[in-house]
């Protein structure tokens, strides 16, 4: 039976349609979203506190975070766990850049391993972030290429652990490149210190970093004019602590440091929480 189409349900209808005009042609869609969320998030207890906005790294995806995420949402806040496409540093710092421009209120910015590059140059464009947390990860420099810098400070086991995967190019006739970690390294240079059940999981679900992520150039280091945290992995395998600690005094970050594999959010996500904490403290 087909269903009779009367005049008011046909004004309905155009009325959505010309609303959904509006928001297309004549509002952004961040203001948009702004303007409807405000007044939720405007009311209670979390008005006080900043977002936490997490930034996974390579061969992960936002559920890497869970351990933290559970924890800080226990204690009362407001966390988004952002999607790192992972496809090259400009454009997930533009991905992240626009996913932090519909957050209303200020925000902690967290990014672990290659995440840490991408909040580097994000956070330069998103005036609502007040603080950056670094957990074992990259902070470049502005003119900086990841493939450089870790290769300042030898001893990573991470590049012979990884597999090249030919995949179509983002025109559609070019040919690129995804780098995943081999199932038979993950534990042992990534996560030595997580339960192999869990690295099993996180080895069957890990998502490619595409290979021109080594090769592009940080534009801007928020690092150097925002209030930074770093956690130092101590036992790290994939960016080696000396790099670590090297970037923590260069960015005059307050450094903490734990004897932990590359994934201190499993083997430690009680001090990744507490130096979150801390940051958004002091906002």
């Amino acid at each position: 039976m087909t269903a009779h189409t009367g005049p008011t349900r046909r004004t309905a209808l155009a009325a959505a349609a010309a609303g959904a005009a509006t928001l297309t042609l004549g509002t952004p869609v961040a203001t948009a979203y702004a303007a409807t969320t405000a007044s939720a998030d405007s009311t209670g207890p979390e008005n006080a506190r900043p977002t936490i906005v997490l930034v996974h790294g390579a061969f992960a995806d936002a559920t890497s975070w869970s351990p933290v995420t559970e924890r800080l949402q226990s204690r009362g806040h407001q966390v988004i766990a952002a999607a790192n496409p992972l496809r090259g540093l400009a454009h997930d710092a533009a991905q992240v850049a626009a996913r932090l421009a519909v957050v209303p209120g200020p925000v902690v910015l967290v990014g672990h391993s290659y995440g840490g590059a991408a909040i580097t140059q994000a956070a330069a464009t998103a005036p609502n972030v007040k603080a950056l947390v670094y957990i074992a990860a990259f902070m470049p420099d502005a003119g900086e290429v990841l493939g450089e810098l870790a290769a300042r400070f030898p001893g990573s086991r991470l590049e012979p652990a990884l597999t090249p995967v030919p995949v179509p190019g983002a025109d559609g006739g070019s040919t690129g490149t995804d780098l995943y970690i081999r199932p038979d390294r993950f534990h042992d240079v990534f996560a030595q210190d997580v339960p192999r059940s869990v690295t099993a999981t996180l080895t069957a679900g890990q998502r490619p970093l595409n290979a021109t992520a080594f090769a592009d150039r940080c534009t801007a280091a928020a690092w150097r004019t925002l209030p930074s945290w770093v956690l130092v992995s101590g036992r790290d395998r994939g960016i080696v602590p000396e790099l670590q600690r090297f970037q923590a005094r260069r960015a005059g970050a307050r450094t903490s440091e734990v004897p932990a594999s590359h994934l201190p959010m499993h083997s430690r996500p009680d001090a990744v929480v507490s130096l979150i904490r801390a940051a958004a403290r002091t906002i």
